[in-house]
C-alpha cells in the first residue's frame, strides 16, 4: 500500500507500514459495496443509544456473526476496540476483585482496571504469573487474568495454553484481547485462540473491527449472562449512540475471511519475506510471530533519525519509544499488509540497508 503524505508545499509518496488494515479489507470492493448497501437501507447514522431505539437489525446481526466466528453465542458491540476493553472491565471489576495483567497489555486494559486491584506479571512469564495467582488465592471475589493474543509492540504471541491452565487452576477467569490476531493468526484467521484450540477455555474475548476487518468498533464475547449484564450496566455502551450502518461492511468482512483465504495467505507471504529480509541484513526483529514487525534499535536518538531517513526514502514507519516501550528498547514498528507488493517490500529493505550504512544500526 502506498500513501501520499501532505507536506508544506507538496505531497510525498511513501510505502505505508503504519496501517493495521492487515488484509486490505478497507479497500475490498465487496466490502465497500456492503457498506454502501447498508447505508442506502438504513441511512448514515443510528440516531440513538441502544436502550432507547438505536439498536438495529444490523447491530444484532453483527453481534451474532462475531460471536459465531469464535464459536460462541453472545457478544456486545462497543463503538471502539479501546472502549470494548476499558468500558467492559470497568463494569465487571470492582474494589473486591483483582486484575492480573501481563505487563505488555494494551493501554485500554490498564484504563479498564483503574477501579480494581491490579498486579502485573512479567511478559509471558509463567512462573511470575503463578506466583501472583498463589498470593491472590482466596483474597478476592473475582480474579481476571488479562492478556493480549498478539502484542502490539513486539508482535509476539501469548503462551495461551499454559496461561489458561494456570488461570483456571487457581480459580481465575481468562480474558484475551486478540485485536491483532483476528484475521491474521490461526489456521482460519480466528486468532491466537484458534492457534491453541482454546475456544472453550477463554472466558472473555475482546477485540476490534478496526484492524484486519477494515472498519471501526469493538466487541466483547462472553457467556450470555455476562453480555446481558454489560448491555444494561456498562455506561459507555448504554449511554453512547450506537455504530452507524456502515458496520454492515464488517459482516461481509467476517464472511470473506473464510470465503477468500488468499488474503491471509498473501499477508503471510509478505510477513515472511520482509522478516527474513530484515534478519538477513542483520536487524533485530525480536520474537514477532505476526504482522507486527519491530526493528529494535535501542537508542531513542538513532531511532528517531532512522524514522526520518526512512520517510525521506519513501518508507512511512513509526519510531516507537518510551513510554510505549522501555527507555532502552526504542524501535521502528511496522505493520505488514496483504496488499503490499514485493516491489514495496524490496524498497523497504533497500531503505533499511542504506540507513544502516549511515547509522550503524546492526552488528555488521
Amino acid at each position: 500500500m502506498q500513501l501520499r503524505l501532505p507536506g508544506k508545499t507538496s505531497a510525498t509518496n511513501a510505502i505505508c507500514l503504519v496501517s493495521n488494515d492487515y488484509l486490505g479489507f478497507s479497500q475490498h470492493p465487496k466490502i465497500k459495496e456492503a457498506v454502501i448497501k447498508s447505508i442506502r437501507e438504513f441511512g448514515t447514522g443510528s440516531g440513538a443509544s441502544p436502550a432507547i431505539g438505536g439498536h438495529f437489525s444490523y447491530h444484532q446481526e453483527l453481534e451474532a456473526r462475531i460471536a459465531a466466528f469464535y464459536r460462541r453465542q453472545d457478544a456486545i458491540l462497543y463503538t471502539t476496540g479501546y472502549t470494548a476493553n476499558s468500558a467492559s472491565l470497568q463494569c465487571l471489576l470492582h474494589p473486591e476483585d483483582i486484575a492480573i495483567l501481563d505487563m505488555a497489555v494494551h493501554a485500554s486494559v490498564y484504563e479498564g482496571c483503574l477501579n480494581t486491584n491490579t498486579k502485573q506479571f512479567i511478559h509471558n512469564n509463567l512462573e511470575h504469573l503463578e506466583q501472583i495467582l498463589k498470593l491472590s488465592k482466596d483474597k478476592y471475589r473475582t480474579k481476571f487474568v488479562i492478556v493480549d493474543g498478539v502484542y502490539s509492540q513486539d508482535g509476539d504471541i501469548a503462551i495461551l495454553d499454559e496461561i489458561a491452565s494456570l488461570t483456571h487452576q487457581y480459580g481465575g477467569y481468562l480474558v484475551v484481547d486478540d485485536a491483532h490476531g483476528i484475521g491474521v493468526v490461526g489456521e482460519t484467521g480466528r486468532g491466537v485462540i484458534e492457534m491453541f484450540n482454546l475456544f472453550d477455555q477463554v472466558d472473555i474475548i475482546t477485540g476490534t473491527f478496526s484492524k484486519a476487518l477494515g472498519n471501526i468498533g469493538g466487541y466483547v464475547i462472553a457467556k450470555a449472562e455476562v453480555v446481558y449484564y454489560l448491555k444494561y450496566q456498562s455506561k459507555q455502551h448504554l449511554f453512547s449512540t450506537t455504530a452507524t450502518p456502515a458496520i454492515g461492511g464488517i459482516i461481509r468482512a467476517i464472511e470473506l475471511i473464510d470465503e477468500e483465504p488468499q488474503w491471509k495467505a498473501s499477508l503471510w507471504d509478505n510477513i515472511t519475506y520482509l522478516k527474513s529480509g530484515l534478519i538477513s541484513l542483520g536487524f533485530d526483529v525480536g520474537t514477532t510471530a505476526s504482522a507486527v514487525i519491530p526493528v529494535k534499535i535501542g537508542e531513542i536518538a538513532k531511532t528517531l533519525e532512522a524514522g526520518n531517513l526512512l520517510l525521506k526514502a519513501g518508507v512511512y514507519a513509526n519510531p516507537i519509544m518510551y513510554p510505549a516501550v522501555s527507555r532502552k528498547n526504542a524501535r521502528i514498528r511496522m505493520n505488514v499488509m496483504a496488499t503490499h507488493t514485493k516491489a514495496h517490500l524490496d524498497k523497504v529493505l533497500n531503505a533499511f540497508a542504506d540507513i544502516d550504512l549511515k547509522l550503524n544500526l546492526t552488528s555488521k
